[in-house]
């Protein structure tokens, strides 16, 4: 499957160009109203054309059920979509757990909906290396190159941070460097081309990937598979209006139940949109206290 519903860009040089797409589906009418386009983010994780191609048609089908014009957001790190949605350039987004956490207690951004993969609200963190590697465990990875995704990442920054944590260490003291690629693809790409020793990718990313691009995924290996985290779901400004907010979820809610909606999941290999509460996020905001205060938590699972 795809974490395509959460993903898109960078790798080691970021792109100089706009990340924003403010392109806008127009609905036709007789009479030109000016109408304020729902703008809904993407937090950066697989690749900046993945992300246009993948949420075209789910951004489309949103326009035609609520009528309004409707542009993809895009930025480099979870935190810029972050800082876009507190301060209302947009409504909605895709995000991460741990982006999400940040954002509900910063200024209370509100959970919409969550997509279910294989038939559970969950995902889940891979740590690979290298396929011709001699490292079996991530203890062996003591002095070497590291790959993280974004600082807000639940599967590509907290939960190995977590577990360095559980071995009194953390990543300056563990590594002998480490960079954050801002792209799943991109580490996964890093650790096929030896770029780097090891990294922490998404299993819904690593997973379709070696459906689509095995000549990528099979030059890596899994050397530890995270428990399951709650899905990243889509969130939404507290400021939003009421009836908005009912009427995104009820398009979400029914997505699967209509043939259009259906065929479009189907592409991105999502069941349905389900709707979810804080308790599923309950071991990420958990898992993220203990790597910011650096006090190890053994309530979370690993």
């Amino acid at each position: 499957m795809c974490s395509i519903i959460i993903s898109c860009s960078g790798c080691f040089e970021r792109e100089k160009a706009e990340k924003i797409s403010l392109e806008e589906r127009q609905v036709t009418s007789n009479v030109t109203i000016d109408v304020q386009p729902l703008r809904i983010g993407v937090s950066a994780l697989i690749s900046p054309q993945g992300t246009m191609i993948y949420y075209e048609e789910i951004l489309d089908y949103v326009s035609e059920r609520t009528g309004l014009p409707v542009s993809l957001v895009q930025r480099d790190s979870y935190l810029e979509i972050n800082e876009l949605l507190e301060s209302r350039y947009i409504d909605v987004a895709f995000v991460g757990p741990g982006q999400y956490i940040e954002g509900r207690e910063k200024f209370g951004l509100e959970l919409l909906v969550a997509p279910v993969v294989d038939g559970e609200p969950y995902y889940y963190s891979y740590i690979i290396v290298p396929s011709n590697s001699e490292v079996a465990s991530i203890a062996e990875l003591k002095g070497k190159r590291f790959a993280f995704t974004d600082p807000l990442s639940t599967t590509g920054k907290y939960y190995p941070t977590y577990v360095l944590l559980l071995m009194n260490k953390t990543p300056d003291t563990f590594f002998s460097s480490y960079v954050y690629t801002h792209s799943h693809e991109a580490s996964i790409e890093a650790v096929a081309r030896n770029l780097v020793d090891g990294a922490s990718v998404e299993g819904l990313v690593w997973d379709y990937l070696s459906q689509t691009k095995p000549e990528t995924t099979s030059k890596t290996k899994i050397i530890l598979k995270s428990p399951p985290y709650g899905i990243t779901p889509l969130v939404v400004h507290p400021e939003m209006s009421l009836e908005l907010k009912e009427e995104l979820k009820t398009i979400f809610l029914t997505m699967h139940k209509d043939p259009k909606g259906e065929e479009i999941l189907d592409k991105l290999d999502i069941d349905m949109f389900i709707q979810v509460d804080d308790e599923l996020y309950d071991s990420v905001f958990w898992m993220r206290t203990a790597v910011e205060s650096g006090n190890v938590n053994r309530s979370v699972a690993l």
